[in-house]
């Protein structure tokens, strides 16, 4: 993606602070961290920014650390409402921490800015003409399924005896479903001849997919959290459990606090869960859930994530 774009950039030699009780791990890590620390001096020093902005994820503290022991003004940008370790970390030598989702405890020098999403989000969308490309009816009610880039699939499977029970039992609503490369073909082979079912391996046009629905049933993480809040989607979140100190569980309880989602945590009884949830949305009286669902993003006091990257970018001028 940076070579696309034509940005410089510079890899360094690092790794994830080990949780393990292997003593081994914490010597190698400890080393990384050294030969980290000084090729992000050298880097500093050569390149000689006028501000150091660390984006979350282990990478970001060495960089972070020797640019603050060399004076230089630092940032950190963290999208998720449960701060992790290495922006933890960063904390303690930034003068700007900018938050994508409120937090509960306190951060110095903090910032609610937002998360940015693609620009593209902001383009009008017909959506009688996107359902109808892809041989959809424009006047079903429509749900958008997904699990993140690379598919998720304990959720695709879920998802697949769910939709099934649910086109069975109402004839107007249909689904897309974005599978994921890996188990594009496994999931068109479940559903078989299952009427009202698009399946799709990935979609550069999430976007168009999002405006063009009337629920959506995914992963929280933050990414998606934003382009659900600007587009304003009624969902239904189910938090990756591996996430990272659970992450995205904090993230879905943002949106679920207001009634804006609704969140089923991945468990053995996950197809049952989503069945009940799916259908009590959908087969509301006069859509009356996912309307109240959708005038309840009123009640976020969350800074607009299509202007979030020009707000970042002002900001980071007056440091």
């Amino acid at each position: 993606v940076l070579k696309d774009h034509k940005l410089k950039y510079q890899e360094i030699d690092f790794c994830a602070f080990p949780r393990t009780l292997n003593i081994f791990k914490y010597f190698s890590f400890l080393f990384k961290l050294c030969k980290a620390l000084s090729q992000t001096k050298k880097l500093v020093e050569e390149f000689k920014p006028d501000v150091a902005v660390g984006t979350g994820g282990y990478v970001s503290f060495p960089l972070i650390f020797s640019a603050h022991l060399k004076g230089v003004k630092t940032a950190v940008h963290d999208s998720n409402t449960k701060i992790g370790l290495a922006n933890k970390a960063c904390s303690f030598f930034t003068d700007l921490f900018m938050l994508g989702l409120p937090v509960s405890k306190k951060i110095r020098h903090s910032q609610l800015v937002g998360t940015p999403i693609r620009p593209e989000f902001s383009e009008k969308v017909n959506p009688t003409k996107v359902l109808e490309n892809l041989g959809l009816n424009p006047k079903y009610k429509t749900i958008l399924l997904f699990g993140g880039s690379q598919g998720a699939k304990a959720l695709n499977t879920a998802l697949i005896d769910t939709v099934k029970q649910l086109v069975a039992e109402n004839e107007e609503i249909q689904f897309i479903h974005i599978s994921g490369e890996r188990w594009y073909q496994t999931i068109c082979n479940k559903y078989g001849k299952t009427n009202r079912v698009m399946v799709l391996p990935y979609s550069n046009e999430i976007y168009d997919l999002m405006h063009s629905c009337h629920l959506v049933v995914c992963r929280s993480g933050a990414g998606t959290l934003a382009e659900l809040v600007y587009c304003k989607k009624p969902s239904v979140l189910v938090p990756l459990p591996t996430a990272a100190a659970n992450h995205q569980f904090y993230n879905a309880k943002v949106l679920q606090s207001v009634g804006c989602a609704t969140l089923v945590e991945e468990g053995n009884s996950l197809q049952k869960e989503l069945y009940t949830v799916m259908d009590r949305i959908l087969n509301a009286p006069n859509n009356s859930i996912l309307q109240t669902m959708q005038e309840n993003f009123s009640k976020l006091a969350l800074p607009d994530p299509i202007t979030a990257s020009q707000r970042i970018a002002e900001i980071l001028k007056q440091l």
